[in-house]
């Protein structure tokens, strides 16, 4: 199987980035089913990459039914420790302009319906969660997309809703009175799921909108999002390639020992059935010295 450190989640256009060699596609499966679609391998820079669409080919799958858990998983057994997210997002403040890229350092989880943790069934296990995005691969992200000669903000908070359906314009003035930036559907539960991974993970939220409560802007619409994410696809490319050759060999934050301090159910009690189900992941914990 191919090995990719870095890997990125997004549409399925991303991969044909210039540069890009020894492209093949892997189709895995994994204890939580099989990820969105095959996965696109390849080195980029000397590195290897691997590319993900969130919503399969041809944007097959809802937000709710992205597999989000068997995508983590499988790119975590193709050796990533840092994942680059592409989002679109609707602005919930006017300087927040549409086709402008934000790097969120903050979330608020909306969803409802989705498995967010790879653990129960006999294990428990508490992430710290207060810093939901890796620092250090954020920072990367945005000065890749500033060389990239992209309009960017750093930092910023996230609402993400369960969907399908947008906002209404009561919920979407309810956000903005929380102090939410953003609001999409798609970083949660990656953001969690890659923490219990203890993979760095990071988010390039691309504007598309001003949601519904701007009364001199239309109203978002699917039409709308599909265009402007059409229009940002070449930029996301350049900071993704811009990305690829900043980051470090040796990671310098904590994301890589997320779970250290989090399992808290005794070895000896835990099933054996779900051990081996979750082994990538704690199986460096419950190793006998």
């Amino acid at each position: 199987m191919p090995q990719a450190k870095i890997a990125v989640i997004g549409g399925s256009g991303l991969y044909d980035i210039e540069g890009m060699k020894d492209i093949e596609e892997v189709d895995i499966n994994t204890p939580f089913g099989r990820p969105s679609d095959k996965i696109v391998v390849g080195k980029l820079e000397g590195v290897g990459v691997a590319f993900l669409p969130r919503h399969g080919r041809g944007h097959r799958l809802l937000p709710t039914e992205v597999p989000y858990r068997a995508n983590i998983y499988a790119l975590k057994l193709l050796g990533a420790e840092r994942i680059i997210g592409i989002n679109s997002v609707g602005s919930l403040k006017e300087e927040f302009q549409p086709n402008a890229l934000l790097i969120p350092d903050q979330l608020i989880d909306r969803t409802w319906l989705r498995a967010s943790t790879f653990f129960g069934e006999g294990i428990v296990a508490h992430i710290p969660f207060g810093e939901p995005f890796c620092p250090s691969l954020s920072n990367v992200v945005h000065q890749s997309a500033k060389d990239a000669g992209a309009t960017v903000h750093k930092g910023g908070t996230c609402v993400v809703m369960e969907g399908p359906a947008f906002s209404t314009r009561a919920e979407s003035l309810l956000y903005r009175s929380w102090g939410a930036d953003v609001i999409g559907m798609t970083a949660l539960p990656e953001a969690k799921l890659a923490r219990e991974a203890e993979i760095c993970y990071a988010v390039i939220a691309c504007v598309t909108d001003y949601d519904c409560w701007h009364r001199g802007h239309d109203a978002v619409t699917a039409e709308m999002i599909i265009s402007r994410l059409h229009q940002n696809i070449d930029t996301a490319k350049q900071i993704i390639k811009l990305a690829v050759g900043k980051v470090t060999e040796k990671r310098d934050c904590d994301c890589a020992t997320a779970l250290s301090t989090a399992l808290i159910t005794s070895p000896d009690v835990m099933p054996e059935a779900q051990k081996k189900k979750l082994d990538l992941l704690i199986g460096k914990y419950l190793k006998k010295d």
